[in-house]
This record gives C-alpha cells, structure tokens and sequence, in this order.
C-alpha cells in the first residue's frame, strides 16, 4: 500500500532532511512531504539528492495543522496515496515506530491510529516539567469536555486511512491553524463514526532547535477546545 508520510517544519533546517532520509530508508513504498513554514527556504538544496521528498515552502508560520491540511490535500490531488501519516520534524517522533505503528493501523483497519504518549507502557523523555504541566491540563480538559476514548489528545504523531484523509480535507481546519487541529481532527472523525485507535509510543523531546510552540499558541489552544466542544455537540445534535 502507497504510504505518504507528511512533516510539518518551521526552522527545521538541521533535522528535518536527515528525518525524510530516515524514513525512506525504513519503509517500502513511501513519500516524504515537507510543508515548509520558515521564512527562508534553505531546506529545498539539501532535498536535490533525496528522491520521494516532495517540499512544499510557504514562506511564514501559518500553523502546524493548516500544514498538515495542506499536505494531505496535495496528495489527494496529486498521488495515489493509501495511507496518510503526519510526524514532527525534530525527531520527537521516532521514525524506528513507523513499520510497527502501520503494521497495527492495517490489522486493527482502523482510520485513525494515535501514537499515545499516555498508555501505559508509553514513555515521555527529557520534556521540561512546564512542558508536562502543560500537556496534562491540555489532555484533561480535552478529555473532559470531548468524551472521546483516547489517552492523548494532542500528539501529532498519527496514521490515517485514505478515507479518514479525504474527510479531513474537507471538513477540517475551521477551528484554527495550530495543534488544535489535531483534537478537531479526532472529534470530527471519531462523532462520524470513523474507527479510531492508540498504540504506545516513546516520546523525545527534541535535542536540537527550538520549539515553536509559544504562549499565543497555548491560549489559543485552549479557547480553540471550547469551539470544538460546540461542534461535537453540532455533530451528535445532526445525527440524532
């Protein structure tokens, strides 16, 4: 089955061409798409020699998830993709979890397959402990306001079928541009009956470049979960 596998960057110059090199290497039949949010396109020279990278730059931070969106809407357009996968450019994700992670989302035939940092033999390293605050209070109020039975949330490490991605496309992004996406994403999928499931995965927090997450983000993260508790209760309300 033709996998793609979709990384949003932004100031990922020293990680993200080592990461596609990485994944092509592991996985059989797959294509990188970068979705470039720096400024400055300096990632696109080091690419020239790396077949099955497509690289896509915009220039200015329009947002992780509209990145996402993004990538998956070229590949509806322009590839016979099966299998949609989105990961962080700075190796939080660890590229040696994709054969396992995609050999699970094929046998449980599910649509969207959650990398968790939350079940019980899943394992979070080197995060600063304001980072885990912060994750926690995200992940508890989102599970408390969207009741859907998943352990994370917000970890932007997932499997999506070729029908889930063609859901997403259209019916996503309304609720804003950054990691909110991802719990739209899950409400949107799992309240249209969508099959949706988690598997353990070990997260590093990154050991180069800086994080792009800032406090503009985490505010509007948080009222973005009230609009999203309003259009689970408008999807529920439409199928009733």
């Amino acid at each position: 089955m033709k996998v793609s596998v979709i990384i949003p960057a932004y100031n990922e110059k020293n990680n993200v061409v080592n990461l596609a090199r990485d994944i092509i290497n592991k996985i059989e039949h797959v294509q990188v798409i970068i979705v470039d949010d720096s400024k400055e396109d300096n990632i696109s020279p080091l690419l020239e020699k790396i077949n099955k990278v497509k690289y896509i730059f915009r220039g200015k931070k329009l947002g992780r998830g509209s990145a996402i969106i993004e990538g998956i809407k070229y590949l509806i357009k322009n590839t016979d993709t099966e299998i949609f996968v989105e990961m962080d450019a700075d190796y939080s994700h660890d590229p040696n979890e994709l054969k396992n992670n995609l050999k699970v989302f094929k046998e449980g035939k599910y649509d969207l397959l959650i990398s968790s940092r939350y079940l019980s033999d899943s394992k979070i390293v080197n995060w600063p402990i304001t980072r885990r605050i912060f994750s926690f209070l995200a992940n508890s109020l989102a599970k408390f306001l969207l009741r859907v039975p998943v352990s994370d949330y917000t970890n932007g490490f997932r499997i999506y079928s070729n029908n889930a991605a063609n859901h997403i496309a259209f019916n996503c992004g309304k609720i804003g541009e950054g990691f909110i996406i991802l719990s739209e994403i899950l409400v949107e999928l799992y309240y249209k009956n969508f099959k949706v499931g988690e598997t353990s995965s070990k997260f590093v927090n990154r050991v180069r470049g800086e994080s792009s997450v800032n406090f503009r983000e985490i505010l509007n993260s948080f009222l973005g979960l009230i609009r999203i508790y309003n259009l689970k209760n408008q999807i529920k309300k439409n199928l009733n």
